[in-house]
């Protein structure tokens, strides 16, 4: 096995992402886009998979990654006795789609050695390389990409090579692009500076529009970048993860695809960007959304969609990959597509309200479709359905899915009511109120004191901690009150919690580790309820379970190790959702943060 799953960055263009690692390998690329298939895949087979290696000769080097700051360019630094050198990795954002890693070395000469070994098609193509014009040309049945350097390239074994020599501040660069978008010719040294230079800014210029200036505000960016890496420029639609078959148990079958845009995922994310003011990513979704409502005659969305809104997502295996840590099968699309999951027109419509409110104003056709979708809400709230969870152990009456059909109701009547758009509003109303009766009738468990996972169940689940999240009950509701103490005692460890006590509920073997989301809810439903000091504990504590970079995968393994695909578009945006409203909590106790001299708040942290 190579580099574990947190011991990577992640560069992207909008478009896909890759990610490298600290050794300065590309272990994962699908291109051209995130739903493509993988080029370089080595973080799924580290012998089959293909990779995009290039580092220094260096003995006993320590290997240090950083972003420069407010981007996502990722710098890997190797730092030995013999000298210091340094890896930068950045996507081009523009027409152009490229992946650009520049070599460069710091004190004392350096040797270096570059190997590009991509494996088409999910290292199923039969590919043929051959040399044109000082480039290396892969070709593949449905793909053909060219690699340019600024140093000389030769074939070996079916892969690009590079063997050089850099002096002090001396670089080098490769290119990497589709051979039909490319030149045939080798690299230009002032072309990649000035690519570097439009990549850099592009970044700072996008991070500067955040409106958050409260405690964190490193780690908001972050978890920003993170999230805008995941959304596709041209379609508006977000992923849920970059990746896909990283598992969430080593050596288990949860291994599954994320490189599409669940409804429930992009809507949470929405909400994310619309808390830092970057509303033009909130707008493009909800447009992408709307044209997803019109295709649905009926009101009934689909829970998940293809960037460019495809629903064929079939799931298949990838059996010639080994698969991460030997984690099998390897599995492509999502078996998930042909769930009911009731919960996603309450994420979809909370997204709604607050981009009406702080984006574009709703269009008459967006509002069709979501009347359509909220009469069929009304008509099927009561169905059993797979949940938030998308368990495969058969379809229960979950208190999740009811809540959020709450929210969907709640939030339609007040968009109806605020804009004066036509609805059956009394109708709506009246299934709202049912739907409030029935959680409290059927999924408060008295002898526990607390809201449970299914209807008259006994087991607790960390969904609920969405209920005063979502406005359906107040933060120091006695029964809410209730519930969260439960809560902590039974799926809490210090500040990891997991999903759920129902291990069989989802029909598969093995067993999960944290779910970095939940931890993040926990935070702030105690913040809510009013235990800010220790909100701010557990946030802080989570705050150290980041990587290197501050990026998260879906998981926290039992030994702290990143699990599932990564990085999660979930746990980033309930990491941003949680320090927004923890940081407006400490200022209402304390005032603001302190200011050092250069504006960035002091970092302060108290048991």
């Amino acid at each position: 096995m190579g580099q574990p799953i947190e011991n990577h960055g992640i560069v992207g263009d909008l478009r896909t992402a890759a990610l490298i690692g600290l050794d300065g390998t590309v272990d994962f690329l699908c291109w051209p886009r995130f739903d493509s298939p993988s080029v370089f895949a080595s973080l799924l087979d580290d012998e089959k998979g293909g990779s995009f290696a290039l580092a220094p000769v260096l003995n006993g080097a320590r290997h240090r990654q950083l972003y420069l700051p407010d981007t996502n360019v990722l710098l890997t630094r190797f730092l030995s006795g013999e000298g210091v050198a340094e890896i930068s990795d950045y996507m081009a954002l523009g027409p152009t789609q490229r992946l650009v890693r520049r070599a460069k070395a710091i004190r004392t000469p350096r040797d270096f050695r570059m190997r590009c070994a991509p494996r088409l098609d999910y290292a199923r193509a039969e590919q043929t390389v051959q040399e044109e014009d000082g480039t290396i040309v892969f070709r593949g049945p449905a793909q053909v990409l060219r690699l340019r350097a600024t140093v000389p390239l030769r074939i070996e074994g079916g892969d690009a090579i590079a063997e050089f020599t850099l002096a002090p501040n001396e670089s080098a660069a490769f290119v990497l692009e589709d051979a039909a978008h490319g030149n045939a010719c080798p690299a230009d040294p002032s072309e990649v500076a000035e690519c570097f230079k439009h990549t850099a800014d592009s970044w700072r210029e996008w991070t500067a529009r955040s409106t958050y200036r409260g405690r964190w505000r490193d780690t908001v960016n972050r978890s920003a970048l993170a999230l805008k890496l995941m959304t596709s420029a041209e379609h508006g639609s977000i992923v849920a993860a970059p990746t896909f078959g990283l598992p969430e148990t080593i050596g288990g079958v949860r291994n599954w695809d994320y490189r599409f845009t669940w409804i429930r995922d992009a809507a949470f994310t929405v909400y994310a960007f619309l808390r830092l003011g970057h509303t033009a990513e909130a707008n493009a979704f909800m447009r992408w959304l709307a044209a997803r409502e019109k295709e649905c005659t009926d009101g009934k969305l689909e829970l998940m969609y293809g960037l460019d809104g495809h629903r064929e997502l079939t799931e298949t295996v990838l059996p010639h990959l080994s698969g991460y840590a030997n984690s099998s099968p390897v599995r492509i699309g999502n078996g998930a597509e042909g769930q009911l999951q009731l919960d996603i027109y309450g994420e979809l419509m909370d997204a709604a309200y607050l981009s009406d409110e702080h984006g574009e104003q709703i269009s008459h056709e967006a509002w069709q479709g979501i009347t359509r979708s909220m009469n069929w809400v009304a008509a099927n709230w009561e169905q059993p359905d797979e949940g938030i969870w998308e368990v495969r152990g058969g379809r229960r009456h979950f208190l999740h899915s009811r809540l959020m059909c709450w929210v969907a109701l709640d939030r339609a009547i007040r968009l109806s009511l605020k804009r004066s758009l036509p609805a059956p509003v009394a109708e709506w109303l009246a299934v709202r109120d049912a739907i409030y009766e029935d959680i409290h009738a059927n999924f408060w468990n008295e002898r526990i004191g607390a809201f449970v996972q299914s209807k008259h169940g006994e087991c607790l689940d960390a969904a609920c901690l969405l209920m005063p999240l979502m406005r359906f009950i107040s933060p120091t509701d006695p029964r809410w009150l209730s519930t969260l103490k439960a809560v902590g005692e039974r799926l809490v460890d210090d500040s990891l919690v997991r999903r759920y006590e129902d291990a069989g509920i989802d029909g598969l073997d093995g067993v999960e580790g944290s779910f970095n989301m939940c931890s993040f809810w926990y935070v702030e439903c105690l913040a809510r309820a009013g235990d800010v000091k220790m909100a701010r504990f557990l946030f802080e504590k989570m705050l150290g379970y980041a990587n290197h970079l501050g990026l998260y995968a879906e998981e926290l393994g039992p030994a702290g190790e990143h699990l599932g695909n990564f990085p999660q578009a979930f746990t980033h945006l309930a990491l941003i959702s949680a320090a927004h409203y923890l940081d407006r909590a400490l200022t209402a106790q304390e005032g603001p943060p302190r200011q050092p001299v250069g504006g960035m708040p002091v970092a302060t942290t108290e048991l």
